[in-house]
């Protein structure tokens, strides 16, 4: 991640994927608090972003891209309920970051099958590099 916007404008596009069902779940918010202290934002910062998000910047880079989709997938499953209409906005959002959806689907597959809900980030990339060829 490059600029502190392209973190901001990461941070914003999670907390809008949270608010799919509803409400923002206390592990939901969890999650993206520690997302956040990751990316050094500022808690005050990352509070407003839930009043007010940041401006929307395209992910420039696969790998990032593919990040992201893993960080939406986490998330996703955070507070342990999966809704019909998070599934549909997570294709929605890897389709248009540009993502392979076979790619997308093995990996949604993979963290069903995981105890933990968590892939190993080399088997994630390989995932999408299998698709590619």
């Amino acid at each position: 991640m490059n600029t502190y916007h392209e973190k901001l404008s990461l941070l914003s596009e999670m907390i809008a994927f949270a608010k799919i069902d509803g409400h923002v779940h206390e592990r939901e918010y969890r999650f993206l608090s520690i997302v956040a202290s990751e990316l050094r934002v500022e808690k005050d910062i990352f509070e407003n972003l839930f009043k007010e998000p940041a401006e929307h910047i395209v992910i420039k880079s696969e790998h990032e891209r593919i990040l992201q989709f893993y960080r939406l997938a986490l998330l996703m499953q955070a507070d342990g309920i999966l809704h019909s209409n998070e599934q549909v906005a997570i294709r929605e959002l890897g389709i248009n970051m540009g993502l392979s959806p076979f790619a997308m689907k093995s990996v949604l597959d993979e963290m069903k099958r995981s105890a933990t809900g968590l892939i190993d980030p080399e088997f994630l990339l390989a995932i999408f590099r299998a698709q590619q060829n």
